[in-house]
């Protein structure tokens, strides 16, 4: 715990016209999560809409990957793909009000667990969870939900606007432990080696620093985070991958069984094997991956072209 954020103040300066633009935001999202799920979901399409016409290169980026990722899909598979991930940009906005405003009774009521067993397990054999999460567009609607059976430790990474970071990291905390800096590597050991659920993101570009290439759906060279090696490697945790899933009355959190051996294996053929798995789980539910994310971004050398070009 020594090592967990502190958690930000309420100021007075708050109040003043500076925020009032945030104020306004907040209490429209506020208000909307009130609404019946159902409701929420049709605003949530419609205002994917309106961010695929705000922000076009982002729309763009979401239909690149999915053309990437699966190479096998025709132009209207990729078609109806793209407009359902639309959609659910649109109503990741309002998940992450709900994460945030909406009472337990209301999270508790709207989330299922399925795999909970390899959580169990890993506990009655005395070690913690390494949960490697997918970067699913509920992912932060999810983490409050998992709270409530399973309180996780995570990394945090602060908002430039202080109120907007007052509010995130309040509306964060409400289930969980405790929070610690995104580059504070060590703390997050220190809690694996406390042996608690520790959530870690794996399966996004970070760069050519502390990545290799290694295939991830239809594209041979995808810069992989050795990272979540280094993590498997360095504490006794299991590592398991950690879903959140669209279901018809609300949400699923899916815990996938062990992948145990990662890290006995060479660094290409462990994270080859791993994004095997990431694959396997995004294509359970492809239109709530975060597909507005450049992936591929990051090219084994600089003479490599641009997927996205």
């Amino acid at each position: 715990m020594a090592a967990a954020i502190k958690a930000p103040e309420f100021k007075l300066s708050f109040l003043g016209p500076r925020y009032w633009p945030v104020w306004l935001a907040v209490g429209i999202l506020y208000l909307i999560t009130w609404l019946p799920l159902p409701i929420i979901r049709k605003l949530g399409a419609g205002a994917g809409k309106l961010i695929a016409l705000i922000v076009p290169k982002r729309a763009k980026v979401a239909k690149r990957n999915i053309e990437l990722w699966n190479p096998s899909l025709s132009v209207d598979e990729v078609e109806s793909l793209y407009r359902e991930n639309i959609r659910r940009t649109g109503m990741a906005l309002f998940e992450t009000a709900m994460g945030w405003w909406w009472p337990t009774w209301r999270i508790q009521r709207a989330f299922e667990i399925e795999g909970a067993e390899h959580i169990e397990a890993a506990r009655a054999a005395g070690k913690g969870v390494f949960g490697m999460a997918l970067h699913n567009m509920n992912v932060e609607f999810a983490c409050r939900g998992i709270g409530y059976s399973y309180p996780s430790v995570a990394f945090y990474r602060k908002h430039n606007n202080p109120l907007i970071d007052y509010l995130q990291y309040h509306g964060r905390n409400q289930s969980n432990k405790y929070m610690i800096d995104k580059r504070n590597a060590k703390a997050l050991l220190a809690a694996m080696e406390d042996k608690e659920l520790c959530l870690y993101l794996p399966d996004q570009d970070y760069g050519p620093k502390q990545s290799i290439f290694v295939p991830f759906g239809g594209v041979k060279d995808t810069a992989t985070t050795t990272a979540t090696l280094m993590f498997i490697r360095r504490s006794e945790s299991v590592p398991m991958l950690i879903t959140s899933q669209y279901t018809k009355k609300g949400y699923k959190i899916k815990i996938f069984p062990p992948l145990l051996g990662l890290g006995e294996m060479e660094d290409h053929d462990a994270l080859t094997l791993l994004n095997e798995h990431i694959d396997k789980a995004v294509k359970e539910q492809p239109e709530s991956y975060l597909w507005m994310h450049k992936r591929f971004k990051t090219r084994p050398s600089k003479s490599s072209p641009s997927l996205y070009d």
